[in-house]
């Protein structure tokens, strides 16, 4: 069995690296695209969780405090009254801001000094960082203006420690480009796997796999194992890049990054076999590739967070390999996550393979009936 499906991979491989248009999807996009994301993409704020660590339960604060929830861009999500819940709740994620207002707070603004009012923001998204930053300085620097002008004064009583777990520089391309990790690997193993069965199909070379001594497990297989092995190449160019050209810092160690990225590869290389399988010619792989491609992409959190999302459609993207890989990659480059701590996305990215996987093989053991 083995000697014939390799066989089947290295005449695959070949294929791919002497077609043309092949060797274009896994060289050109992939570049362009990386440096296209990597330096221009940005996000808009949408939804900001709040938590608020009063250590100064006064009119004053409570009026700053006020004018935080007040804002339409945050919702309060708790009131802390520990400061060993802080760094709990942003780990978690449960809050991309804590508003930590000192004790001395009115007694400084009553005495002119300046007063402190600390913002901890989750800077493994920068750009909300960022945003919710910007949002946080017009908030203080209102209430300076009204205090001064209710208070007198001299210079602005009310001044913010700022802090970003995670991203301490605020860098956007420190989120965006691990994402480009999974977005790229996706997108030219899909291509490649889609693209197999239709190309023999219109060479005319599929009437004759058949006539092998091969069974169609092992036609999959040897379908199936090299779109694996370039997605894994691929992902790992990638990478490489991340760390060595845009300086992103790979804070965890490789066996989770790669254990999520071999599950990610495995599951989306079932789905290519799948449009593969029911596509009679190139155009239609490739049509069938896009028409997964854009709700995939749209659905995983690359773009707009899937806590926006309705609820209905938050369930919905449990079956995309893309969400779960792409908290996978962030995880291991940002928070330094290890492999017991990325659990919960491993088990679906791993159904999602073994269904899709089942499923092509189906398909494709019905289509050569």
């Amino acid at each position: 069995m083995w000697p014939a499906v390799l066989a089947l991979i290295v005449k695959e491989l070949l294929a791919i690296l002497k077609d043309p248009r092949s060797r274009i999807v896994l060289i050109g996009p992939p570049l362009l695209q990386l440096v296209v994301f990597g330096y221009g993409a940005t996000f808009d704020l949408n939804h900001v969780p709040v938590a608020v660590y009063d250590e100064d339960p006064s009119a004053a604060s409570r009026d700053l405090i006020a004018r935080f929830l007040g804002s339409p861009a945050f919702e309060v999500v708790a009131r802390l009254h520990d400061a060993a819940d802080v760094d709990r709740l942003i780990d978690s994620r449960e809050a991309t801001l804590v508003i930590d207002v000192d004790r001395r707070f009115t007694r400084d603004l009553l005495g002119h000094r300046p007063a402190r009012v600390q913002l901890i923001v989750d800077g493994r998204n920068s750009n909300t960082a960022l945003l919710v930053l910007g949002y946080s300085n017009q908030i203080v620097t209102d209430f300076s203006r009204d205090w001064l002008a209710a208070h007198g004064g001299g210079a602005a009583p009310a001044v913010l420690d700022l802090r970003a777990n995670y991203n301490p520089p605020l860098n956007s391309q420190w989120f965006i480009v691990p994402g480009i990790v999974a977005l790229l690997t996706q997108v030219v193993t899909l291509l490649v796997v889609g693209l197999s069965v239709a190309r023999e199909r219109e060479a005319g070379t599929f009437d004759q796999l058949l006539v092998t001594p091969m069974g169609p497990l092992e036609i999959l297989l040897g379908k199936g194992l090299p779109g694996v092995l370039i997605g894994l190449l691929e992902a790992t160019v990638i990478i490489l890049a991340a760390v060595l050209w845009f300086r992103v810092p790979l804070r965890g160690p490789l066996l989770p990054l790669y254990l999520g990225l071999f599950l990610f590869v495995a599951a989306v290389t079932g789905i290519g076999l799948m449009i593969s399988s029911l596509a009679v010619t190139q155009q239609q792989a490739l049509l069938g590739a896009f028409l997964f491609m854009v709700p995939s992409i749209t659905l995983s959190g690359f773009a707009t967070p899937i806590a926006n999302m309705p609820r209905f459609i938050q369930a919905a993207t449990q079956v995309n390999p893309m969400r779960h890989f792409l908290v996978i990659v962030r995880g291991v480059f940002l928070e330094g996550s290890t492999t017991a701590e990325l659990l919960p996305q491993y088990w679906p990215l791993a159904l999602v393979a073994a269904g899709s996987m089942l499923v092509a093989g189906w398909l494709f053991r019905r289509r050569t009936a």
